[in-house]
C-alpha cells in the first residue's frame, strides 16, 4: 500500500502560559512531512489515522486545566484507530492492513515499569492528524469486530475503566460499581461491568438522561440523581445494604470521603480518574483513615499499560463488547474545532469522535 510523503493535521495555537477558560487556545491545521519507506526506522510502523475519539483531557489542555506538561502547539488527542500502511524492516507483529490503536503512555508497558513515559497528545505528538508513525512497541492490535469509531474510544476511556474496574478480576456476584457521571470512562465502565457480570450504578443530575440510557443500553442498569437523591441512602437501597465495590470518580477529591463510605465493607476500591469539579476539598487528611477501617483501596489512575490494553482487548473479544451505545456525535475531520467546542460545553452523553480517514 502507498502513502503520501504529507498530510494535514491539527496543532494547538502558541501561548499555552496565558490559556483560560476565558482565553483558550485553538486547533489550527499544518502540514507535515510523512517518511517514506526508504526512511523509516527498522521498528517504525506507518499508520492512517481512520477515527479520533475525544477526552476531557483534549479541552482541558487548551483552557489550561491539565496538570501535566503539555508541548507548545503540539498535535492534540491520544484516542485513535488506524490502519497499517507502511512497515520498517524488523517489524515482525504487524503488517500492512492490520486494525490498530497507539498507547497512550508511551513507555509505560506493564503495570510495574518504572520507565519514563509520554504521554501521547500531551507532552508528545497526538493523533489529531491523517498518518502518523510509531515504533511497534507502540502499537496495539484492536478488536475485529469493532468498527473505526469504536476502535477510537479504547486507548484512553477504554484502558482507564479497565484500570478502574480492577481489570475484572476481583467481580463477585454481588459486585457493583459506582459511575459518576456520563462521560466516555463512565460509560465505558458501564459496558465492562455489564459484560464482566458487575450492576452498574450510573450518576447524573438529569432523570431523563438516566432513563435514556437504561432505555438504549440495559435494564440492569442502575440510576442515581446526585441533585435530588440522599446519594448515600440511594446506593444503600440499591445494593441491598451492602455497598459498592468501586467508585469510579470522575469529578476529583472533593468527594473522596463520601466516596469511601459507599464502599462495601471490605475490600473496595476507590479509583480517582478525573477532576471536573477542580481541586478543591473541605475533608480532613484524618478521614481518609476511614480506608483502614473498610480495608478499601485508593487508586489514582493514569490511563494504564499496554499490557492492560491488550487484556482489555482480550477481553473485549472474547466477550464479543459493543460500544457503538456511547457514541454521542461524529464529526468530519475538517470540522475538529466543532467537536471540542461540544466536549467543552459538557452538552453530550459518551464520546464524541471525529471521522478521519472517509
Amino acid at each position: 500500500m502507498t502513502y503520501p510523503s504529507t498530510y494535514t493535521a491539527y496543532r494547538r495555537s502558541a501561548g499555552q502560559e496565558k490559556a483560560s477558560r476565558q482565553n483558550p487556545l485553538t486547533l489550527e491545521q499544518s502540514q507535515e512531512n510523512l517518511p517514506q519507506e526508504k526512511d523509516l526506522g527498522p521498528n517504525d510502523v506507518v499508520i492512517k489515522i481512520h477515527a479520533v475519539s475525544l477526552n476531557y483531557r483534549d479541552v482541558a489542555m487548551l483552557v489550561a486545566e491539565y496538570p501535566p506538561a503539555v508541548t507548545e502547539q503540539g498535535i492534540p488527542c491520544s484516542d485513535a484507530s488506524a490502519e497499517v500502511v507502511g512497515l520498517g524492516s524488523a517489524v515482525k507483529n504487524f503488517k500492512v492492513g492490520d486494525i490498530v490503536a497507539p498507547i497512550c503512555n508511551q513507555g509505560d508497558f506493564h503495570p510495574t515499569d518504572d520507565s519514563i513515559s509520554v504521554a501521547i497528545g500531551a507532552n508528545g505528538a497526538g493523533v489529531l492528524r491523517e498518518y502518523a508513525v510509531y515504533q511497534e512497541k507502540h502499537l496495539v492490535h484492536l478488536p475485529k469486530h469493532l468498527s473505526w469509531e469504536e476502535g477510537a474510544m479504547l486507548p484512553c476511556a477504554g484502558v482507564t475503566a479497565w484500570n478502574a474496574l480492577d481489570s475484572l478480576e476481583t467481580v463477585q456476584e454481588h459486585s457493583s460499581a459506582l459511575l459518576q457521571g456520563t462521560g466516555g470512562v463512565s460509560m465505558f465502565s458501564l459496558l465492562l461491568c455489564l459484560a464482566g457480570g458487575i450492576t452498574p450504578i450510573i450518576t447524573s443530575s438529569s432523570n431523563d438522561k438516566i432513563k435514556a440510557i437504561q432505555d438504549r443500553i440495559s435494564d440492569k442498569v442502575r440510576g442515581l440523581n446526585y441533585k435530588t437523591d440522599d446519594q448515600a441512602a440511594k446506593i444503600k437501597e440499591l445494593t441491598n445494604d451492602r455497598g459498592v465495590d468501586f467508585v469510579v470518580n470522575n469529578t476529583g477529591v472533593g468527594s473522596l470521603i463520601d466516596d469511601i463510605s459507599y464502599l462495601c465493607a471490605r475490600g473496595g476500591t476507590v479509583s480517582l480518574v478525573g477532576f471536573l469539579a477542580g481541586w478543591e476539598a473541605d475533608w480532613k487528611p484524618a478521614q481518609l483513615m476511614a480506608l483502614m477501617g473498610k480495608g478499601a483501596k485508593l487508586k489514582g489512575i493514569a490511563v494504564g499499560s499496554k499490557k492492560d490494553f491488550e487484556d482489555m482487548n482480550a477481553f473485549i473479544e472474547d466477550k464479543k463488547v459493543k460500544f457503538d451505545v456511547m457514541l454521542d456525535k461524529t464529526f468530519g475531520f475538517e470540522d475538529a474545532k466543532k467537536a471540542f467546542d461540544l466536549l467543552l460545553s459538557g452538552k453530550f452523553s459518551g464520546k464524541i469522535v471525529i471521522k478521519v480517514a472517509q
